[in-house]
């Protein structure tokens, strides 16, 4: 018996080994997820709209985003180009002003003393744009398997449900079918409501800097957008370049810009986002903050980009599996009263 238990010990530690060191490719496959369930989603209003047939539908779903993103890219990507080559350029000018902004307050020691802290030694700048050229191409590799394993759970959901379901113990089976589904409701919900959130920021972030008379508008504005994704850090990242940016032009401009993003982000938290979440899912902002911390850490930079829609499927799971079935106590599951 002893030796039965300490072989049950050591096997449990060497799966937990395991799945520490294949953490990025979990994570990974969740970004496929993510991708089926905009796909099937798509594919279900296809369904109920138009009278498709699943398969013809889900065909159909999978056309259409790839081909709206290709579209868009098509139709704006020279433009959005030529905005960032300006941008690129530009930016070296705005952080120079910034160190000439930081001087006039004396404060230029301890900029460089905080620059050289946060900075890595050692290595040529060549090697760190070689660094930085092949992380941006794995990270374009990774997003190319992330979409074809997308396309392959949305083409066949229910074969990799059930094999996913098998598992489990008989007797648990149930419960984690009905878990798994509630987390996909879950999930679909708060990525329609994130939507909506990033086309808003993007658009009036845009149109705003248009209007102050800001360079690269849609550029920044399409950042603005993109990063709205991740919570508390997104819009803070999109906001740096702005404002780096606009320091170029003057401080008065600057300052311009800071107060728009500042505006923008009051509204979305305040009015939009509220609104959005009545017909989707509320992720309370402590869940929404510890998230981002936590999947960053363990997972780095995905699993900050992750960190919200991680958030909604253990919360569903958390409240499903633990607080339902284990404690035995009544609780709401997230989007449930909204499928």
């Amino acid at each position: 018996m002893f030796v039965r238990r300490v072989l049950i010990v050591l096997g449990l530690a060497a799966l937990v080994f395991l799945l520490w060191q294949l953490r990025i490719i979990l994570l990974m496959l969740f970004g496929a997820v993510v991708i089926a369930s905009i796909f099937r989603a798509v594919a279900d209003w296809l369904c109920s709209t138009a009278r498709l047939p699943a398969k013809v539908a889900t065909g159909l779903s999978i056309v259409l985003v790839l081909g709206t993103v290709g579209g868009l890219v098509g139709l704006f990507g020279a433009h959005i180009g030529q905005q960032v080559d300006e941008l690129a350029k530009a930016l070296p000018a705005a952080w120079a002003a910034l160190e000439a902004q930081i001087g006039n307050f004396g404060l230029s020691n301890q900029f460089e003393r905080l620059m050289a802290s946060i900075t890595t030694p050692g290595g040529s700048s060549l090697s760190g744009f070689g660094r930085t050229l092949l992380s941006i191409g794995g990270g374009i590799a990774d997003l190319v398997v992330v979409i074809f394993a997308g396309i392959y759970l949305a083409t066949q959901p229910n074969f990799y449900r059930i094999g996913a379901i098998k598992l489990v113990p008989p007797a648990r089976r149930k419960v984690a079918a009905e878990a798994m589904h509630e987390s996909e409701r879950a999930l679909r919900l708060w990525l329609k409501g994130q939507a909506i959130a990033m086309i808003a920021v993007g658009v009036t972030t845009g149109v705003g800097l248009w209007a102050l008379g800001m360079p690269s508008a849609l550029v920044l504005g399409l950042l603005a957008g993109l990063l709205e994704f991740i919570p508390f850090a997104g819009p803070i990242i999109a906001a740096v370049p702005a404002v780096l940016l606009a320091l170029v032009v003057g401080p008065d401009m600057a300052l311009w810009v800071a107060l728009l993003y500042l505006v923008i982000q009051q509204v979305e938290g305040n009015l939009l986002s509220p609104l959005i979440q009545q017909y989707a899912v509320d992720l309370p902002g402590v869940v929404l903050l510890f998230s981002l911390i936590g999947f960053g850490t363990l997972f780095g930079t995905l699993g900050v980009i992750l960190a919200a829609p991680l958030a909604v499927v253990t919360m569903v799971m958390v409240k499903r599996l633990y607080v339902i079935e284990t404690l035995d106590t009544p609780t709401p599951i997230p989007g449930e009263s909204k499928g």
